[in-house]
């Protein structure tokens, strides 16, 4: 009778043993809940970034923010317009954290479809001067360009250039090189000159401009550069990064274009050159909203704006980091220091100035 009692205490022990074995083995190939719960708390979320930038330099930045933080990037690229149209349509099942986008105009035009949330963050106020950035936080510039007047250096003398304005006298008739009214970056060109002139001097503007057009409108600021070459103008109106990329193409004939070109900064008596920005924005149903502001604050960064400066010829919208040599070799200038959230409010009436001139 003992040894039964003994037998069965064994058995019981025995089985025990087996139960708690069974217990480890399943830990260990990662079917216990808890331990799988853990890990996934531990990996990061990926950001999600709505780009309409396509530059190299943005990609190299994105694996370095990766790289210093965690957080993964994925990044869905496409004409900004259609970014917008998507986030719209898709609401608060968008995926998108952040929207990068060029020109103040646009990013005021996602603001004011409710694209957008305002966030406030010291660290980017420090970096990014205000009048660069939406006074609410809705957008942050991120570079700026300038739009210039470009001149054929054998047929124009630097001494005979002023302003924007002056390129309406009888003198540049048939000898004026521009994109058409569709351009957001003419566009918003315009609606700097509302905010200085008022809408009749700036109506007067579009309408004199479009009297000495050399041709009618077409191709982008490169062709436009194109067209002086080919002696089809004499001058014409152009971002300044378009001139950078110009003199390091890949191809002879533009690197030999730009040559032939002087690069001049309108308004340096008055108000100052026109600029705008490239930038971003947390979305307003962003799922990360955290890891988009710290994003955002990063490519504001000392270390991120230098990339942007060297590798796209776009100035830094940090104070603290110089343009590129290529960029400085044009000399420095005033900019004309209005908020930027003016272009995007005065942009439908810029585009029904352009229609009512007829500049196409």
């Amino acid at each position: 009778m003992l040894r039964t009692f003994w037998q069965g205490s064994m058995i019981a022990l025995l089985a025990a043993g087996l139960v708690v074995s069974g217990c480890k083995k399943k830990s260990k190939t990662g079917n216990d809940n808890s331990s799988s719960v853990t890990k996934r708390s531990v990996k990061q979320a990926a950001l999600q970034v709505f780009s309409h930038r396509h530059y190299p330099a943005d990609k190299k930045l994105f694996k370095l923010f990766t790289k210093k933080t965690g957080i993964p990037v994925v990044v869905t690229q496409n004409k900004a317009d259609e970014l917008m149209k998507r986030m719209q349509i898709q609401g608060k099942n968008s995926k998108a954290d952040v929207l990068i986008t060029v020109d103040a105009g646009r990013l005021v035009r996602a603001e004011q479809k409710g694209l957008l949330q305002p966030v406030s963050s010291k660290t980017l106020e420090e970096r990014i001067p205000a009048n660069l950035r939406d006074p609410k936080g809705h957008w942050f510039g991120l570079t700026r360009r300038a739009r210039v007047i470009v001149y054929a250096k054998d047929r124009v003398k630097p001494s005979e250039l002023s302003t924007y304005e002056a390129l309406t006298d009888k003198k540049w008739k048939g000898r004026v090189l521009i994109r058409s009214s569709n351009n957001i970056y003419n566009q918003s060109l315009l609606a700097s000159l509302i905010v200085a002139l008022g809408e009749e001097k700036a109506k007067a503007w579009a309408k004199g401009m479009v009297a000495n057009f050399a041709r009618s409108p077409k191709g982008n600021d490169r062709d436009q550069m194109k067209a002086i070459a080919a002696k089809k103008g004499d001058v014409a109106v152009v971002n300044t990064y378009y001139v950078g990329k110009m003199v390091n193409s890949k191809k002879k004939a533009s690197r030999e274009v730009v040559k032939s070109l002087g690069v001049f900064f309108p308004n340096q008596k008055d108000r100052g050159a026109h600029v705008n920005v490239s930038g971003a924005g947390v979305a307003k149903y962003a799922r990360n909203k955290e890891a988009a502001i710290k994003f955002i604050e990063f490519l504001a960064s000392e270390e991120a704006q230098k990339v942007f400066a060297k590798a796209n010829y776009e100035y830094p919208v940090n104070p603290k980091v110089k343009a590129s040599k290529l960029v400085q070799s044009w000399g420095s200038f005033k900019g004309h220091k209005i908020n930027l959230r003016l272009l995007g409010v005065n942009n439908k009436k810029a585009v029904a100035l352009f229609d009512a001139v007829g500049w196409r």
